[in-house]
């Protein structure tokens, strides 16, 4: 039977749920500097006294939604990438997978446009690199163990790639023509990525 205290935690991480997803929808409609504490406490239906329990603040609470949302994006990529036995199609499912989360509103908004600015670029790039970045290690190892590239430095090239994938998001989530953007770079990355692959 459940305790009181097991209720009471029960409820403050409920609180705390509603809170982000409601941040997560604000910041993704308004930005960051359109979206009011209040707008969001009334939106998750909590009192703004409750926000101040779980959130110091304004930026607290967005670097919450940062993480949400990149959670979110973590999962469904390594899902993707360990679909298939085949490291190279895995790497190309994988790549293609995330130039599609790059077209979606909210990673847009908040990872990408607003994240550096909100955060700062360090603590977005570091916030970035314990994210997104980890999925992309374990493919680039995946693929020099399987042969399928030479012996290269995994951490350097894995880096090379995914500051050649956060260039190619910041110009998708400003381009006029997103959708014709994505694509660009897709052909671009399956070019860069057929170049490495060793003769079989």
């Amino acid at each position: 039977m459940p305790t009181v205290r097991s209720r009471r935690v029960e409820y403050s991480e409920t609180t705390r749920q509603a809170l982000v997803d409601s941040a997560v929808e604000l910041f993704t409609e308004r930005g960051y500097s359109g979206t009011s504490l209040d707008e969001i406490a009334k939106r998750a239906r909590v009192t703004k006294g409750a926000l101040y329990h779980h959130f110091g603040g304004k930026q607290a609470l967005f670097e919450a939604a940062f993480g949400a949302v990149e959670a979110d994006v973590v999962d469904r990529l390594a899902e993707v990438v360990s679909d298939s036995g085949d490291p190279w199609e895995a790497t190309r499912s994988g790549l293609s997978a995330f130039l599609e989360v790059c077209l979606e509103p909210s990673y847009q908004r908040i990872v990408v446009q607003d994240g550096p600015a909100v955060m700062g670029w360090e603590r977005w790039r570091t916030a970035e690199e314990a994210h997104t970045f980890g999925v992309l290690r374990t493919v680039v190892s995946n693929l020099v163990e399987s042969g399928e590239i030479g012996e290269l430095p995994v951490d350097a090239l894995a880096r090379i790639m995914f500051g050649a994938l956060s260039a190619g998001a910041t110009a998708i989530a400003g381009s006029p023509s997103p959708i014709q953007e994505r694509a660009d770079i897709a052909a671009c990355v399956e070019q860069v990525l057929a170049g490495l692959r060793l003769a079989r």
